[in-house]
């Protein structure tokens, strides 16, 4: 069986509310780290998210 194309990463905000989603990508399309700009609950305002490693 083949293995997976995508991987989970961690999306976490940049303004340390320690809030995070989850979203997948294909590392073989998008080398560089994944940025997105999504709502924080927490500081109720849309933040920049940034890619980290899944625990």
């Amino acid at each position: 069986m083949a293995k997976k194309i995508k991987t989970l990463v961690k999306l976490v905000s940049s303004a340390g509310t320690g809030y995070f989603y989850v979203a997948s990508k294909n590392p073989r399309n998008s080398t560089e780290k994944m940025k997105c700009r999504k709502y924080d609950p927490v500081k109720r305002e849309h933040v920049d998210f940034l890619e980290s490693k899944m625990k």
